[in-house]
């Protein structure tokens, strides 16, 4: 495994209903690295957004899915995804902020 910067770890947020109504409780959903583990997901959103506390990361694998072109089969790439629990005194993250 190479070495993964901070910068390198989060990937994009995802912006759906589900990940949208938990962000009142402090909760943000993001794409990462595939294998960015739960300490470098912590590290990077608490060096990369000012004021976050990181109260606990969930991760999950998320296997490609399987898609058909004509009479051959592929599948697209695997991804993980987590979601990310700040603490009540930190602030909120201002990606979010205009959605």
């Amino acid at each position: 495994m190479a070495a993964i910067q901070y910068y390198d770890v989060i990937l994009k947020p995802v912006v759906t209903e589900k990940s949208m109504a938990g962000m009142s409780e402090k909760k943000y959903t993001f794409l990462v690295h595939p294998e960015a583990n739960k300490t470098m997901i912590k590290e990077a959103v608490e060096k990369m957004f000012e004021g976050a506390k990181v109260k606990k990361v969930n991760t999950m694998n998320l296997d490609g899915k399987t898609k058909r072109r004509g009479m051959t089969f592929g599948q697209t790439a695997k991804t993980k995804k987590a979601i990310v629990w700040l603490t009540e005194d930190s602030k909120d993250i201002e990606i979010f902020a205009g959605l």
